[in-house]
């Protein structure tokens, strides 16, 4: 004769079968997504280059919006694309003053080699009359790359 006590530990009862659990029905719909139609399939890939400092703040930008890097790199230039009026003036907005420094920097290139023939003829005992001409024209260099640099920093 068995005695049916209750198992330690929290074990299973003798003489009792396992019960059997009904198994889910397995539903015959996919989670994945539908394909694309033909019309907006994206077929070409295109390799970008960037610097940490760039991938970080991409990835950042990305992640904000809920979506991929690179879903946000063909959305982001697809709607730089459609509105090229902002988007061109942004770009030419960067090569301006991009093109703005190196003028200052040729002018400043001038105006040190008056300042050095300034020094020599000071040096050899003479006391040119443009002095006040060259000071003028180094402030007034000084003044469009600051400026120059300032604006381009604000764009970052």
């Amino acid at each position: 004769m068995l005695v049916r006590e209750a198992a330690t530990e929290g074990g299973s009862q003798p003489e009792e079968k396992p019960s059997r659990r009904k198994r889910r029905d397995v539903k015959k719909t996919s989670r994945k997504r539908s394909p694309k139609p033909p019309a907006r399939k994206r077929d070409y890939v295109c390799s970008v280059r960037l610097n940490d400092d760039e991938k970080n703040q991409l990835s950042t930008a990305a992640s904000a919006t809920r979506t991929s890097l690179p879903a946000f790199l063909a959305r982001s230039g697809l709607a730089a694309a459609q509105d090229l009026d902002n988007t061109a003036a942004a770009i030419a907005g960067r090569r301006e003053l991009v093109a703005e420094l190196f003028a200052a920097r040729r002018h400043l290139g001038q105006v040190g080699n008056n300042l050095n023939q300034i020094a020599r003829a000071i040096n050899s005992g003479g006391e040119p009359a443009e002095i006040d001409a060259v000071v003028m024209a180094v402030q007034r260099a000084v003044t469009r790359v600051q400026a120059a640099t300032d604006l381009l920093l604000d764009q970052r």
